[in-house]
């Protein structure tokens, strides 16, 4: 039986044993403003170490016990839900400087699986020290509740977006969403690469496989993106942004 405290062998970073957060360039998506550097002190001592995944390994599986929290540094994660006949459900994708595994503080176990999409690197958290440390710095607290806020918003659009949505909307809802991430990361917001496959891509929009390759075909014919294999270019964003209803923004 898999040990799920222990990382597989592959995943540990013997060379970085410790992280310095006040020096991590992701510092502004996953700490909170304001912090002194006497509390910065003690944010870093929060992380036990770094870990690196192989594309295909798992952070952890779904029903392993909560001990830590997990920001991505680097890489795309997905988080699935695979069930008894064998199929395997989305729930969401995952990039540098997002915060997993709140999904076990209220039950104490996680509800899914974590999967890395291609080679990662992610900063484990001990939960207790965290927990600890929030009641007793106040912005951290804030931090916290501010991104468990942000999932909460996240999950109502993704029930919005699969309960009202056509497969032309749900697609371009997806493909500006993730446009929007790469821009608050500082990469282009137009030209990407898709770590995930378009089966996944699918299973998380509720779209059979054919229809995201149709509907693909479709805006890259009608100029709103150009694919080519996992390469993709938003060349149209305000007309992208019309298949949503949306108004496009002057820089589109």
């Amino acid at each position: 039986m898999e040990n799920y405290h222990d990382p597989p062998a592959s995943s540990l970073d013997g060379g970085h044993p410790h992280v310095v957060c006040s020096s991590c360039s992701l510092r502004e998506l996953c700490l909170p403003a304001g912090i002194d550097p006497r509390e910065m002190e003690r944010i870093d001592s929060l992380v036990n170490h770094r870990r690196k995944f192989r594309r295909g390994e798992h952070l952890y599986r779904a029903g392993a016990p909560l001990a830590s929290l997990y920001a991505i540094r680097s890489g795309t994660m997905k988080s699935c839900v695979l069930y008894e006949d064998g199929r395997e459900q989305v729930a969401g994708f995952h990039m540098m400087g997002d915060l997993l595994g709140m999904d076990a503080i209220s039950a104490g176990r996680h509800m899914c699986d974590i999967v890395a999409l291609e080679d990662c690197e992610v900063c484990e958290i001990p939960f207790s020290r965290l927990e600890q440390l929030s009641r007793e710095l106040p912005p951290l607290q804030h931090q916290l509740h501010r991104i468990m806020s942000r999932e909460i918003v996240r999950d109502y659009g993704v029930m919005l977006l699969l309960g009202s949505m056509k497969a032309e909307e749900r697609l371009a809802a997806f493909l500006l969403n993730l446009s929007q991430r790469f821009a608050t990361r500082g990469y282009s917001a137009t030209d990407f690469n898709l770590r995930m496959t378009r089966e996944e891509i699918g299973s998380y929009l509720g779209l059979k496989l054919e229809t995201i390759s149709r509907v693909l075909s479709r805006f890259h014919q009608d100029g709103l993106i150009e694919v080519h294999h996992k390469h993709l270019r938003i060349t149209d964003a305000g007309r992208l942004r019309r298949v949503l209803g949306q108004t496009p923004t002057a820089d589109a």
